[in-house]
């Protein structure tokens, strides 16, 4: 069974900073890209940041400068430095990752998986 457990959010003043952790664990084999999506009250679900297995990242324009997506392959967890921040980046936070896993005799398999989301609120 995999998991993925985020941590890290919570209120915040305009201007300030948080860092969001997201620890894949389980029958992992691999991963792949690993990611950070938000969603606000009464809106879709929306890409913040993404990472390829090779630390290439990916930013949506809105937080391009502001946010910094990292990962410890060791470990199999991304982080999300968010710098700068404003009432409009308040949401839940999701990440996900996109591994593959294996159980018992069975050929392993490939899926995206999503973390439970963690609450950033920014307010003064």
């Amino acid at each position: 069974q995999v998991r993925l457990v985020e941590s890290g959010g919570g209120l915040v003043q305009p201007g300030g900073s948080l860092r969001l952790s997201c620890a894949a664990s389980g029958s992992i084999f691999s991963i792949n890209a690993m990611g950070w999506y938000r969603q606000a009250p009464g809106k879709q679900r929306d890409l913040v940041a993404s990472i390829t297995s090779g630390s290439s990242p990916n930013y949506a324009d809105s937080v391009k400068g502001r946010f910094a997506i990292s990962r410890d392959n060791a470990k199999n967890t991304v982080y999300l430095q968010m710098n700068s921040l404003k009432p409009e980046d308040t949401a839940v936070y999701y990440c996900n990752a996109d591994l593959v896993s294996y159980s018992g005799a069975f050929a392993p398999t490939r899926r995206v998986y999503w973390g439970q989301g963690t609450q950033v609120t920014v307010s003064s």
